[in-house]
């Protein structure tokens, strides 16, 4: 029996909106008993008797958002500062954080190259043309002498003497085979890449913390490296959850398609995560107490049964493993359930809730902080834009909602419950709204999706 005023479940997420001013407007009305937050579509699913909780209640245990991303972030730190630092080839390095700085190991370019194809003079000319020609990758080429000149590749070493190149458009052979400019006098040094120019061995180019990004491996390439130190990738494995999940085909007898498989890994790599194993587990307990004992990972990620129900065993089993409950619930919808805990001294679990778009709100709230700071990745500069409509916001929780950015402002997508995908699948971001909703107009702070973030797709390989 159910006590007025109370909801039986997580209240999880997942009172939507109109369900939680409802019950905020009117306590002592007995509300709908709604769908098991362990299941990943709030169409299906029957929860059985569960412990009854009061919003009141889950309300004032619940981490505000803001707090429980901080903390998130405190523990990848944590657990960072105690990780070994790597030594990775190029070819392996894309997506990393630089452990040590990138200091030149030789001049850049490390001999006076041309900067165009033409010739290299010597003198004011008109030149004397020699039959040879310099191309690049070869030996040193002969001197030139005051009033010669030689036709010459970009990239190829300038030879002694010369005084310019002249481009292959702004010169002319006469009858007798002599050169002449077409543009006036050729400036001493003009179009010569002097040894050095771009930075001397030693150099400092890039610091500690920074993002190996395609452009980094090529100015490492030319800096003459072979390697680079890094923050290895943190690993991560994939518990998912629930009986009533299928891999493929159509919804059938009350079973649904499991939507977070295929969508953590990809999220996960996004986010800068090595996926070592996802693993379907079913409802079983002791399956899931084992998988946790023995897993290595730096980061567990689960789907579901993050509540008090019969079959939500991922509490009990943070009990058995002796877990440090670090987030119990976050003032957001949709993701109300999700939890953060530290299974281990160097091993996180984040309990994602199963309904779809609340995973999601967990991934953003818990994991992208604790990921970010185990691969000492910068933050990204937060930002904020208008919204183009008025967005209802929950009377005392954070909302996060998928937006287009539109020009200068985000404009809210439909189809934004947290059973649903639609609208996250066309978003290109989530905008936080304060709780109570904002008006169209207000700039509200913006979270970008990680295929949507400068920089961050490198890490989808």
């Amino acid at each position: 029996m159910t006590a007025p005023g109370t909801r039986t479940g997580q209240d999880a997420d997942d009172l939507d909106v109109e369900e939680a001013l409802a019950l905020v407007k009117h306590p002592d009305t007995p509300q709908g008993q709604p769908s098991s937050q362990r299941s990943q579509a709030a169409a299906h699913g029957s929860p059985g008797p569960q412990t009854p909780r009061t919003a009141h209640d889950t309300h004032h245990r619940a981490t505000p958002w803001p707090d429980a991303r901080a903390i998130a972030e405190r523990a990848g730190r944590r657990a960072g500062a105690r990780r070994e630092l790597v030594s990775v080839t190029l070819d392996s390095a894309l997506g990393l954080t630089l452990a040590a700085p990138l200091t030149a190991l030789t001049d850049l370019p490390s001999f006076d190259s041309s900067a165009m194809d033409g010739w290299a003079v010597a003198g004011p000319g008109p030149w004397d043309v020699r039959d040879e020609g310099v191309l690049a990758g070869h030996a040193e080429p002969a001197p030139l002498g005051d009033g010669e000149a030689v036709r010459i590749a970009t990239g190829a070493r300038i030879p002694a003497g010369t005084t310019a190149v002249l481009r292959s458009e702004h010169g002319r052979t006469d009858e007798k085979g002599r050169l002449h400019g077409t543009h006036g006098p050729v400036g001493h040094g003009q179009d010569i890449r002097p040894r050095g120019q771009e930075c001397r061995s030693g150099d400092h180019l890039l610091p500690v913390g920074a993002l190996v990004t395609p452009a980094v491996l090529g100015l490492a390439a030319a800096a003459g490296y072979d390697t680079l130190t890094a923050v290895p990738r943190p690993t991560a494995e994939v518990f998912v959850l629930g009986d009533e999940l299928l891999t493929e085909g159509l919804p059938r007898d009350g079973l649904i398609r499991d939507a977070l498989g295929p969508l953590l890994p990809p999220w996960l790599r996004a986010l800068g995560a090595e996926i070592t194993a996802v693993r379907r587990l079913g409802d079983d307990a002791e399956v899931l107490y084992r998988a946790v004992r023995d897993s290595t990972a730096d980061l567990i990620v689960t789907t579901g049964g993050t509540a008090a129900g019969p079959v939500d065993h991922v509490q009990p089993t943070l009990r058995r493993v002796g877990a440090e409950l670090l987030v119990n619930g976050v003032k957001v919808r949709p993701g109300h359930p999700m939890l953060l805990a530290r299974t281990k001294e160097d091993q996180h679990l984040v309990g994602l809730p199963g309904n779809p778009l609340a995973a999601v709100s967990g991934l953003l709230t818990l994991a992208e902080p604790l990921l970010r700071t185990l691969s000492a990745r910068p933050a990204p500069e937060p930002y904020a834009l208008p919204l183009a409509e008025a967005v209802q916001g929950h009377p005392y929780d954070t909302r996060l909602v998928p937006v287009a950015l539109r020009g200068d402002r985000a404009a809210p997508l439909h189809y934004n419950g947290p059973a649903m995908l639609r609208g996250v699948a066309a978003a290109d971001a989530l905008a936080v709204v304060p709780p109570g909703g904002a008006r169209m107009g207000q700039e509200t702070e913006i979270l970008d999706l990680p295929w949507a973030a400068s920089g961050i797709s490198v890490c989808f390989t």
